[in-house]
C-alpha cells in the first residue's frame, strides 16, 4: 500500500479524552474514531490489525477442533427468562423492544442462545463432545466506558461453548481451551498468565481468567516468575490427549498467580523471595466450566449409554479480540508509538523514500515494494512528499516492526537501511539482501 493513497488520519496532538497509552496511540495513530460514549468507528489501520487478531483466534480454536458459527446479535428476551439471568444481569443488558412490543436485548454473552440451538438438534451423546465457537460484536452498558476499547461499551469478542456428557469430558474442554488460548497469546507476541479466577453472573465453580502484565493494568497480580518464562514455542499439542492437556494446565497454573482480589498472602509466601513478582494486569480472557447450570435450567439433554436421559456438563470460553489491541499496545511501546509484534502488525515492512521525486531513489523504494509483495509480505511505502522526520515519525508512531529507508547518499553506495522499530537498531543492506531479511524474519513466525 502507497500512503498517499491509504486513508491515515493521524494526529499530531494527544486528545485530552484519552487517559491510558492505548487509547492516546491508537486514536493519534488514526487507528480508531469515537462514535459515541464506548463505541467506537474502526478505521482503515485499526481494522487492518482487528482482522489479524481474529484469523489467529479463528486458527487456534479451529486447530484444537472447535467450530466456528455466527450467532445474531439481538436475542430474545424469553431466552435469558428461561435461564433466570434477565433480571440477575442488571443494568449492564441492553433491553429493548421490538414494534410488536416483545423483549429484546443487544447480546452481552450467548450461553443462551447456544444452549437453545443444541436442544433443538442433539439428543444422543453419540453427537458429543461438541465445541463451537463464534466472534462478535457485543454490548455491555457500562457505567463508565473508559480507556478506549479497553472498557468500550461495544466490543468484538470470541466465545465459545462446549457439550459434554461428563464432568471429567467438560474439563478436558476446559483444559483444551487453557492451551488453544495460551498458544494464542503466544503467537500475538503476549505473555498471558492464566490465573484461577471469581465467576461472577456466569457461575460455576471452575474458572481461570488470561492477564496481561502492563503497568496501566486493572488488577494487582502477585505470581512466581517462572511463569513468564513457560513457552510453547514450536511444541506440539495433540488436543485430544487428555493427559498431556491436563499436564500442560498443571504446568502452568502449579506455579503461583493470583489477583489483588484472590490473593492469598501464606500461599505467596511458600515463593522462593527471589522469584517473587508484584504487578498490574489487564485480562484478555476467562475460560469457565459451569457443569449443568444452563442445560438443566433449560432442558438440553442427550440419551446416555444406557438410555437415561441426563443434562449435559457446558462450559464458556470468551477471548475480547478488539481489547486485545489495547492490551499489545499497552504492553508494547515506547514514548515514539506503538511497536507491534511481527506476528500482528498491520503491514509487515514500511519503505521510507527520503527524496520523493528524486528518479533513483523512487525507483529502489518502488522495486523494494514490489519485490517484498512478490514474496507475500505487505509493505507499507510512505511516498508522500513530506519531510524526512515527518516520515519517521508517522513509521514509528503507527509501530510496524521494521523499516527500510532510501535515500541518494545510500544509493550511491548501494545500500538502503533496514531498522527494528523495537530496538533502532539499524544495518545497511543492499536492496535485495534487505527484501531477503525481511522475508527471512516473517517466514520464522
Amino acid at each position: 500500500m502507497r500512503l498517499s493513497r491509504y486513508f491515515l488520519p493521524v494526529l499530531k496532538e494527544t486528545p485530552s479524552e484519552a487517559q491510558i497509552v492505548s487509547h492516546r496511540l491508537m486514536l493519534r495513530a488514526g487507528m480508531i474514531k469515537q462514535s459515541s460514549a464506548g463505541i467506537y468507528s474502526w478505521l482503515p489501520l485499526g481494522f487492518k490489525v482487528l482482522r489479524k487478531l481474529e484469523n489467529i483466534v479463528h486458527e487456534e480454536q479451529q486447530r484444537a477442533g472447535h467450530m466456528p458459527m455466527l450467532m445474531p446479535t439481538i436475542q430474545s428476551a424469553d431466552l435469558w427468562r428461561e435461564s433466570g439471568r434477565y433480571d440477575a444481569f442488571g443494568a449492564e443488558m441492553l433491553r429493548i423492544k421490538d414494534r410488536h412490543d416483545r423483549d429484546l436485548l443487544f447480546t452481552p454473552t450467548a450461553e443462551e442462545l447456544i444452549t437453545d440451538i443444541f436442544r433443538a438438534h442433539v439428543g444422543s451423546y453419540k453427537d458429543l463432545p461438541l465445541t463451537m465457537y463464534q466472534i462478535q460484536w457485543k454490548f455491555r452498558d457500562e457505567i463508565r466506558p473508559r480507556f478506549g476499547v479497553m472498557r468500550g461499551r461495544e466490543f468484538y469478542m470470541k466465545d465459545g461453548y462446549n457439550f459434554d456428557l461428563t464432568k471429567e469430558d467438560a474439563l478436558h474442554a476446559y483444559n483444551r481451551h487453557l492451551v488453544s488460548y495460551l498458544r494464542t497469546y503466544e503467537r500475538m507476541g503476549l505473555k498471558a498468565i492464566p490465573m484461577r479466577a471469581d465467576s461472577g453472573a456466569m457461575g460455576g465453580d471452575n474458572t481461570h481468567e488470561f492477564l496481561v502484565l502492563a503497568e496501566t493494568g486493572e488488577s494487582e497480580v502477585f505470581y512466581d516468575n517462572a511463569v513468564t518464562e513457560l513457552s510453547f514455542g514450536d511444541r506440539e499439542i495433540d488436543y485430544d490427549d487428555v493427559a498431556q492437556c491436563a499436564g500442560v494446565m498443571d504446568e502452568f497454573t502449579n506455579l503461583y498467580a493470583r489477583t489483588d482480589e484472590t490473593h492469598d498472602a501464606a500461599l505467596f509466601e511458600a515463593v522462593p523471595e527471589e522469584r517473587r513478582r508484584v504487578a498490574r494486569g489487564i485480562e484478555v480472557g476467562q475460560i469457565f466450566y459451569f457443569g449443568t447450570k444452563y442445560s438443566e435450567a433449560m432442558g438440553a439433554t442427550v440419551q446416555g449409554p444406557d438410555g437415561k436421559v441426563v443434562p449435559v456438563h457446558m462450559g464458556s470460553h470468551g477471548i475480547g479480540v478488539s481489547r486485545l489491541m489495547g492490551a499489545i499496545i499497552e504492553a508494547s511501546h515506547d514514548d515514539k508509538g506503538i511497536i507491534w509484534p511481527e506476528g500482528v502488525t498491520p503491514f509487515h515492512c514500511g519503505i521510507v523514500n527520503l527524496r520523493q521525486g528524486d528518479v533513483e531513489a523512487d525507483a529502489a523504494c518502488l522495486a523494494l515494494y514490489e519485490g517484498l509483495k512478490a514474496l507475500g509480505l505487505d509493505p507499507l511505502y510512505d511516498d508522500r512528499k513530506e519531510g524526512a522526520g515527518s516520515k519517521f515519525a508517522t513509521m514509528d508512531l503507527i509501530g510496524l516492526p521494521w523499516r527500510i529507508t532510501v535515500g541518494p547518499r545510500g544509493l550511491k553506495n548501494g545500500v538502503v537501511e533496514l531498522t527494528s522499530r523495537r530496538t533502532g537498531e539499524s544495518e545497511e543492506l543492499p536492496p535485495e539482501e534487505a527484501i531477503k531479511r525481511v522475508a527471512e524474519i516473517y517466514a520464522a513466525i
